[in-house]
């Protein structure tokens, strides 16, 4: 029988990925070129926000690319807002655009996010970037879903031509998930709020991807023996711990490989964001 329970460790590939963007903009420099630029936006003062932007800064300072940080009040008004992201797509200066989800209620997420040049749309989640993943021609891809397929290929799982379950449709992790998985030959299901049987589903699942953001969504004992499993949720508990959608001790025993959380797909989250800004400004970044 094949081992169990082992890690898929994001931190160690996440590491090795900004590393390979830490030398490719070297490389760069070296020849004459300019650092890669990228603009965060961050409206208001959700503390979760604070602590994912000052995540993305320090991996910035590792990787070499240059960050910008605008911090805007919470009440800015929807005009001025787009007048910033209107001057950043016309700076030279800056190859990646980022603005900090989610943003207050009087601010339409999805207009400003159709507003973002989408060759400087590092997030991946312009309506063009999504269309060309769906047309299986991929530019910038979402941070996230782009993350969990290198941290497989990194451990050397192909999903091609098994059948993978994501729980969880969102426009930024479940759905550009599924389209990558397609793009990689893999047999897709996707299930939602709105799936009956969910179980049913799971257990037939070689790849189990669940991006739910509700620890105990997925039992572990509908995990099949043997298969993998991503977890991208994550919350905070009572006594201020981290956890994913799946209960980590009670899946391990049955998974061949499973992330953790922390420590899974999160560092592959900000890793991919250099890497998509590294691209952005027309470098070619190596594989991990």
């Amino acid at each position: 029988m094949a081992s169990r329970g082992q890690i898929l460790n994001g931190r160690e590939v996440a590491d090795r990925l900004i590393g390979n963007v830490a030398d490719a903009v070297a490389n760069h420099r070296d020849q004459g070129g300019r650092a890669p630029g990228l603009a965060v936006v961050l409206v208001g003062d959700d503390p979760a926000s604070e602590v994912y932007v000052s995540n993305k800064v320090r991996a910035c300072e590792r990787a070499g690319i240059v960050s910008v940080h605008h911090r805007l009040p919470h009440g800015i008004g929807r005009g001025e807002l787009l007048a910033l992201i209107d001057a950043l797509n016309r700076d030279p200066e800056i190859d990646g655009i980022l603005v900090q989800l989610p943003l207050p209620a009087h601010l339409d997420e999805r207009a400003v996010t159709a507003r973002i040049d989408p060759a400087k749309d590092v997030d991946g989640f312009h309506p063009i970037n999504l269309g060309r993943l769906a047309c299986r021609d991929p530019a910038l891809r979402p941070c996230t879903p782009r993350g969990v397929m290198t941290l497989l290929a990194a451990h050397g799982i192909d999903p091609k031509g098994g059948h993978a379950v994501v729980v969880g449709a969102s426009n930024i992790v479940g759905r550009p998930l599924a389209l990558e998985l397609l793009l990689a030959g893999a047999t897709v299901t996707v299930a939602h709020r709105f799936t009956r049987d969910l179980e049913s589903h799971v257990r037939s699942a070689e790849l189990l991807c669940v991006a739910v953001g509700k620890p105990g969504v997925v039992d572990p004992a509908w995990i099949a023996d043997g298969a993998v499993v991503v977890d991208i949720g994550i919350s905070r508990q009572p006594d201020g711990r981290l956890c994913g959608d799946v209960d980590f001790a009670a899946a391990a025993p049955r998974a061949a490989w499973i992330t953790p959380v922390p420590g899974g797909v999160g560092p592959m989250t900000v890793a991919t964001l250099m890497q998509n800004t590294a691209e952005a400004a027309g470098l070619v970044v190596q594989a991990p």
